[in-house]
């Protein structure tokens, strides 16, 4: 055979196979696929076809076949992002004493004087601090204020719907009657909770460092003595707390909150253990929880 005639089959050979790579690259109705859908199953971790291949080199690409059709396993079906959950309270740090030299009247946990209902028993959702009326409150962590005076009810951590409850203040003019409270984020994930005020010197919105002065010891709300009631939870709390049945339907409060957590978790100890509250009423016993009256 001639050298003429063998490259004429070798050009004969290129152009066939030219035309067989053409054909691949056209979509169904000829059209033709944009490269990014190859790029965007590269992107997912699906192993490239000889077609897809060929596509890139020509500059186009066919859509891949479906994987089961070339024998591989389907890619996961996306799933939703999980609810984010709130960081470990054994992760916390940074927090101090918000009433440096309170005595720890009621601590958090089971108690005939609260107001909230765990395992059937009633519980205190928070510790109850007291020195005297007037003392220096301050903030147990940095964070922003959300709330600070007798409206503070939506950054509470109500699970449920707080219309007929603060329509009832509204109509009977309930709002003197609750105590003065700030409620700051944290930053961190969760909130701090500070009750009883009898004045507060700080504004929803404004940055505070720990240690910065907030009002001082009160006993506003339902109170028998000055103390301050501090509590700490998380938004990002699936589990919930029930409030006293007789509370909800008095007050039309929802029936539940986010659970909240015990502060003494997270607080440093203290140099002197706080005197344990006694039974029978004393300065800051009685406080039936922060959003019921």
């Amino acid at each position: 055979m001639t050298r003429r005639r063998l490259a004429s089959i070798g050009i004969a050979a290129t152009i066939a196979a030219a035309v067989i790579v053409g054909i691949a690259s056209l979509g169904p109705g000829g059209s033709i696929t944009p490269v990014g859908e190859v790029q965007g199953a590269a992107a997912t971790g699906a192993p490239p076809s000889v077609a897809s291949i060929s596509g890139q080199v020509a500059g186009r690409a066919r859509p891949s076949p479906a994987p089961i059709a070339r024998g591989l396993t389907p890619l996961p079906t996306p799933k939703a992002t999980p609810h984010p959950t709130p960081a470990p309270v054994q992760t916390l740090t940074g927090y101090q004493w918000p009433l440096p030299n309170g005595r720890l009247t009621l601590p958090f946990g089971p108690t005939p004087w609260g107001s909230r209902i765990v395992d059937g028993e009633r519980f205190h959702d928070g510790l109850d601090l007291a020195t005297f009326c007037g003392d220096r409150v301050v903030a147990a962590h940095a964070g922003t204020v959300l709330a600070a005076g007798r409206r503070y009810d939506a950054q509470m951590g109500w699970v449920g719907d707080l219309k007929p409850y603060l329509a009832r203040l509204d109509e009977k003019g309930l709002y003197g009657t609750l105590p003065i409270v700030v409620v700051i984020d944290d930053g961190n994930g969760y909130r701090s909770i500070y009750a009883h005020f009898g004045k507060v010197v700080v504004k929803p919105g404004q940055v505070v460092r720990a240690g910065k002065l907030l009002g001082y010891e009160g006993a506003t709300g339902r109170a028998s003595g000055c103390h301050l009631h501090y509590g700490l939870f998380s938004p990002l709390e699936t589990a919930t707390i029930a409030i006293d049945p007789q509370v909800v339907k008095r007050m039309k409060v929802p029936g539940l909150e986010i659970a909240r957590v015990d502060p003494l978790l997270v607080l440093p100890a203290q140099r002197k253990s706080p005197e344990a509250a006694r039974p029978g009423p004393s300065p800051g016993r009685r406080s039936a929880g922060i959003g019921v009256r």
